[in-house]
């Protein structure tokens, strides 16, 4: 479903504060993988996945999904087949609008736009049964405004509407990085359970590597740019926190240092 080939991306080339982010990266993904990305920080993560949004072009190299060469295709271009949560609850959503206006909005995405009626009672039936299934109680506020929602509820939301139209990929943040621990751990179920029932391609970055073994079937660390380490099926499940230090350590020649992974292990 995803093929990055040799990929490469230096910020503020040619001067003192240049930094290689992407140091000729190479990765695929099979449809249906779910995979957590884990490394410290400046190990590439984000740079990863605003290369695959189209939020800025890699210097060299190449990005395929389903096939498709979308190395040099606009960022807006992408949206129809990505779908992404980013790490602060305020992006994702449309604050000053009803929840089901957001709803409404992110269905219509990759469509051509008419001019009728934004949310129909039809619209209304299916928003409601979809957030229903987030046992969270919104399929009963429908007409709220979403900037009075939490911060997990608002994840939640933002969740939904970027899998409403079953993107090719779906890319995660830290999603739940900002959020407090019992909150997190409610939006990580409802991930595995949306992800799991809709067979997503999904790349999830975290910082928690309880989280990154317990989720997905497959698993990646990143270091300067790179994969190190990428393991997956059973090996995987097998995997310890102590294991996944080791392997990071012999693969990479160097300690994890990253004291926010550490800190949360």
């Amino acid at each position: 479903m995803l093929e990055i080939i040799n990929l490469q991306k230096t910020f503020n080339p040619g001067t003192v504060n240049a930094k290689t982010a992407l140091r000729g990266l190479n990765l695929t993904l099979d449809d249906g993988d779910f995979v957590t990305v884990i490394g410290g920080n400046g190990a590439g993560k984000s740079t990863l996945l605003n290369a695959i949004s189209g939020v800025w072009k890699p210097d060299y190299g190449r990005i395929e999904l389903d096939g498709v060469d979308i190395t040099g295709m606009p960022e807006h271009k992408r949206a129809k087949f990505l779908g992404r949560v980013f790490q602060d609850p305020m992006k994702g959503t449309a604050p000053d609008m009803e929840i089901a206006e957001n709803l409404a909005i992110a269905s219509k995405r990759g469509l051509k736009r008419r001019l009728r009626w934004g949310v129909k009672i039809s619209d209304r039936r299916q928003y409601k049964e979809l957030l229903s299934s987030l046992e969270l109680g919104l399929e009963d506020r429908l007409s709220t405004k979403v900037g009075l929602l939490s911060g997990g509820q608002r994840q939640a939301i933002t969740l939904l509407m970027a899998t409403l139209n079953r993107p090719k990929l779906l890319l995660l943040d830290e999603h739940t990085a900002a959020l407090d621990p019992k909150t997190a751990a409610k939006v990580l179920e409802l991930t595995d359970k949306i992800v799991s029932e809709n067979n997503l391609t999904t790349l999830m970055i975290t910082h928690n590597m309880h989280d990154a073994i317990k989720y997905g079937n497959r698993l990646i660390m990143m270091h300067e740019g790179n994969v190190v380490v990428d393991i997956r099926g059973e090996e995987k499940q097998k995997l310890t926190i102590e294991q996944l230090l080791q392997l990071f350590e012999s693969s990479s020649g160097s300690k994890f240092t990253s004291d926010k992974v550490i800190l949360s292990k």
